[in-house]
């Protein structure tokens, strides 16, 4: 039996790590065709095709993250579908694997996709991709990778800041800074301008550079009595840290889950809407237990029976439901935002139908028989 299960293992690795280069193979012919339209637009400032190729390899784990739970459905399917074609499911189903046996046989191999998913989505991807934008950026000759600039705010116990950042560059380093600061009843208390901005090991303090700073009279904002002073260097002391300034730049899905953990607790903290960021952390959380969902959905092909030529078209319906499955969960991410749903449920529901739906397929043709 073990035999038996190591067989059925080693089947559904080859088949999900065929069908996911397969989806890669695909991801880098669309990719590159964007990148070549780059490449003719920037001609001359050294972004090349070897440049371009190099970026694109660095863009790999972030596909097999986004692409894992899909290819763990289509691999898993098609060797359930040969298997029972060929009647080896049913040589197997005679020497002693019953329908719950089989249920625990892929639910741990469910747990492993789960394990590669996590580590894909919250280690490898999220660091290779600030990778290929820097490298982007550098081979372009830009000093900054990010110029969605971002707004936050501050609270202490008596002021409060809003601060906004236009870019980050690809050292770090965050440009464009202007912090307005207020006293408790909402009064301008100064401004602070700064070209640059580095964060120190020691934490909690940006050394800025070129820096113009004002203050105001704390009874009125028409008093300039203090001229504009202008620093070579100023100390920021603050709770915003650069991984809050990456989530705050960057795409959240692309971010590690603790850094949109704590990004969130610094937004409700400072009483800013943090709805797209929670939706964003559950949906991380919770998209690398699909891979479970979608490998057990997948046990009920090899209680069908078939003809020849089948597999194809169940193959194709796997194809269809995991797409289906990836969109659902971009929507209800969607209108979860807009409707102000509870993050987790917003994140949870597809995942929740999709079991709903394995359950009742294991029910209706694995129980029964």
């Amino acid at each position: 039996m073990i035999t038996l299960r190591r067989l059925i293992d080693r089947e559904i690795f080859r088949s999900v790590a065929v069908v996911t280069l397969g989806f890669l193979a695909l991801f880098f012919f669309f990719d590159l065709i964007e990148e070549l339209k780059v490449i003719q637009q920037k001609k001359g400032v050294g972004y090349g095709y070897l440049q371009a190729l190099v970026y694109l390899v660095l863009l790999i784990p972030n596909h097999i993250y986004e692409l894992l739970p899909i290819t763990v459905l289509i691999g898993t399917v098609f060797v359930m579908a040969r298997l029972a074609q060929s009647s080896e499911f049913t040589i197997l189903r005679t020497s002693g694997l019953g329908p719950y046996a089989a249920l625990r046989q892929l639910a741990r191999m469910g747990l492993i996709f789960i394990a590669l998913t996590w580590v894909m989505g919250d280690y490898l991807a999220p660091w290779t991709e600030r990778k290929a934008q820097s490298y982007k950026a550098r081979a372009m000759g830009e000093s900054a990778f990010s110029h969605a600039g971002a707004w936050l705010r501050e609270r202490g116990d008596d002021w409060q800041q809003t601060i906004h950042i236009r870019a980050a560059d690809i050292n770090g380093e965050i440009i464009g800074i202007r912090i307005y600061e207020f006293d408790a009843l909402g009064r301008f208390k100064s401004t602070t301008l700064a070209e640059r901005g580095q964060y120190q090991a020691s934490g909690d303090t940006w050394l800025l550079k070129g820096v113009e700073q004002r203050r105001f009279d704390a009874q009125s904002v028409d008093d300039l009595a203090q001229p504009l002073q202008h620093l070579d260097q100023w100390l920021w002391r603050t709770r915003v840290t650069p991984e809050m300034v990456s989530v705050a730049l960057l795409n959240p899905d692309r971010m590690r889950t603790l850094d949109l953990f704590s990004y969130i607790r610094y937004l409700q903290n400072n009483d800013q809407s943090s709805q797209r960021y929670e939706i964003v952390f559950w949906n991380k959380v919770f998209y690398p237990i699909s891979c479970l969902v979608m490998i057990v959905l997948a046990l009920p092909f090899a209680y069908l029976h078939f003809r020849s030529g089948q597999v194809a078209n169940l193959v194709f319906v796997g194809v269809m439901v995991g797409v289906s499955f990836f969109l659902l969960n971009n929507v209800f991410g969607h209108i979860g935002n807009l409707r102000q749903w509870s993050p987790w449920l917003a994140a949870a529901f597809p995942g929740l139908i999709y079991t709903f739906i394995s359950l009742l397929a294991f029910g209706w043709l694995v129980v029964r028989q």
